[in-house]
């Protein structure tokens, strides 16, 4: 099977070096330096600095040069998946959906937004607790890969594994993409909580309450709460709670700390994506009428709300029978 990755970020470019091991791989980038230095000097210093890339990584900024492949992994922000999605003739192959969100304005999962862009093509979904320079450096990783096709999910597990790259197989794409987007608000949640100094009790708090969120919402959205408290939810919630490498986790630091929202987004090359899947996450859970706290906490801070203010509503809601 010949892979494509779509996308020169650093969570793209690890996911090449990983099915590199496999073959050769094409990389599509928007950026011409980082197809430069990748095809030229083996490395993506813009985004994944210090990790010298296989030789089998062929990089360019020509979207027909993805034309050869069998399946297409979109490593694009969330936000963009439909504007490049459009720009390439995927017909029947197999879309890899790498990006953690949910879409403004439709509200729709980035699965749901390939499949309206490309109805032919069958969708996966691979997500899960992935710092980018820890893939790409060959620390240990276990992923959800998530496709309805046994088949293809089959081809595809057996194309990207390796010894310390393992996928563990699902058919619940919806899970598995609600996971991955629902994390991203709770680790801004989380870094709020550090950068306002509240402590680790409190810290702890937030993932259990969030995580109850992210299941109320999942069921709510078809998914299955094994999914939700497996690798792409649980799993890469207790990853990005803590950790500075996540940008989530150090947008809601700086947050924390009493930082305007335009401010920090503004100096990112990087995305949070985050900041873009809070408000339409506590829209769509409003309609769905699914409580959802934390999640419209952080749509306030990124509105503009004062983080005491926010706090305190927070601490002031009516008592509760704990459970989801």
């Amino acid at each position: 099977m010949r892979i494509a990755v779509i996308g020169g970020g650093a969570w793209g470019t690890a996911l090449a070096q990983v099915a590199a091991r496999g073959g050769p791989v094409t990389l599509w980038a928007r950026e011409g330096d980082v197809v430069e230095s990748i095809n030229r000097a083996h490395e993506n210093p813009v985004f994944l600095p210090g990790v010298a890339l296989s030789p089998a990584i062929l990089a360019t900024g020509d979207v027909r040069d993805l034309a050869s492949a069998d399946a297409l992994l979109v490593v694009v922000p969330a936000q963009h998946v439909r504007a490049v999605l459009s720009t390439i003739d995927v017909g029947t192959r197999a879309l890899v959906l790498c990006a953690k969100g949910i879409e403004a304005g439709s509200r729709m999962l980035v699965g749901e937004v390939a499949q309206a862009v490309h109805p032919q093509a069958p969708v996966a979904v691979l997500s899960g607790p992935t710092f980018a320079h820890e893939v790409a450096g060959g620390k240990p990783t276990a992923v959800t890969l998530a496709c309805a096709d046994p088949v293809l999910r089959a081809r595809l597990a057996e194309r990207i594994a390796a010894p310390a790259f393992r996928p563990y197989a699902s058919d619940d794409v919806t899970g598995a993409e609600i996971g991955g987007a629902v994390k991203n608000v709770l680790a801004i949640a989380c870094g709020v909580v550090d950068g306002a100094g509240l402590g680790q009790n409190a810290r702890a708090s937030v993932v259990a309450r969030g995580f109850a969120e992210m299941t109320r919402f999942g069921l709510a959205r078809g998914a299955r709460a094994e999914t939700l408290a497996g690798l792409s939810g649980l799993g890469d919630l207790v990853l990005t709670c803590s950790s500075t490498a996540s940008r989530n986790y150090s947008l809601g630091v700086g947050l924390g700390r009493g930082e305007a929202a335009t401010t920090l987004l503004a100096d990112r090359r990087t995305v949070a994506e985050g900041a873009f899947t809070a408000p339409v996450l506590a829209e769509a859970a409003a309609e769905a009428g699914v409580d959802m706290p934390v999640t419209a906490a952080v749509g306030a801070l990124l509105a503009g709300t004062p983080v005491a203010q926010v706090i305190d509503a927070l601490l002031s809601r009516p008592l509760r029978a704990e459970g989801v």
